[in-house]
């Protein structure tokens, strides 16, 4: 039987094997220097992370070690996103039901310290984010440790620097509302049928074209990220082509970040309650 922070790992390693996932890296799509092989990569280096979280240590410590052994690898940022789903899960997983309730009763029990992990996430790899609002520069994440001090003078734990956030990032709306799109993708997932890394392909298109990805707003514009939400409802209708829709955002470095980091926090929850593999 699977540990949970086995089964973290194996989501984050199901998610980059499913296909085809317009914009995103798959066992049949990559980018010249992001490839199939960092993402697994990358899997198995957060993995001392996930055991730190399963095993009862503060929420912000175990992300920034899962960062860092994420980062061990020649691509970059390969799942950033995904363990910032996936760990205050596998907290919650290790502590009590996993259920949107107790994930709500965990992020709230966050700390100044918890945010002060988070921060320091940011050293070991760049991550794309938005500059940050008119007199927020001070906690600007890009400065990594040295906002901590700030962090500390404001009290500010992390569930408050998400709540911070919850507008522009899809990840951070999670946190405030107990993952509600994250449950509703294990419960998709578990309810279809096929290969498992498949199915979660096929629900990462359907939440794709639910709403537009907050990762392609950063990194483009709204503009591109709802053309790329009509596109993926497109595809679901039949009036579109999979492929040739992941290969255009392929072309044009279109990254639906977002939606496939609540597709591998859905695959999480889905395996701990005992989807069969």
């Amino acid at each position: 039987m699977r540990t949970t922070a086995q089964n973290a790992e194996l989501a984050l390693l199901l998610e980059v094997a499913g296909t085809p996932k317009p914009g995103n890296v798959d066992r049949e799509h990559e980018y010249e220097d992001l490839r199939f092989e960092h993402f697994l990569a990358g899997a198995v280096g957060a993995r001392p992370g996930f055991e730190r979280a399963a095993a009862g240590d503060p929420i912000g410590d175990a992300f920034e070690h899962a960062v860092e052994g994420m980062a061990q690898q020649r691509g970059g940022n390969t799942q950033f996103g995904a363990l910032l789903v996936v760990t205050p899960l596998v907290a919650t997983a290790a502590s009590g039901a996993l259920s949107r309730e107790h994930a709500r009763a965990v992020v709230a029990e966050t700390t100044v310290d918890d945010a002060a992990g988070f921060y320091r996430a940011f050293e070991h790899v760049d991550v794309a984010v938005d500059e940050p609002p008119e007199g927020m520069e001070p906690l600007d994440v890009r400065r990594g440790a040295d906002a901590v001090p700030t962090l500390r003078d404001r009290g500010l734990t992390l569930a408050d620097v998400m709540e911070r956030s919850a507008d522009v990032d899809d990840v951070a709306a999670e946190w405030t509302d107990g993952f509600e799109r994250v449950f509703d993708a294990a419960d998709r997932i578990e309810s279809a049928s096929g290969p498992v890394a498949d199915r979660a392909a096929t629900v990462f298109l359907e939440l794709l074209a639910a709403r537009p990805d907050t990762f392609v707003s950063t990194r483009q514009d709204r503009e591109t990220a709802l053309a790329v939400q009509q596109r993926a409802q497109a595809v679901l209708d039949g009036e579109d082509d999979v492929d040739e829709f992941a290969a255009a955002l392929v072309e044009r470095d279109i990254n639906p970040g977002t939606t496939a980091d609540l597709i591998a926090g859905g695959l999480f929850v889905a395996l701990e309650r005992g989807l069969s593999v």
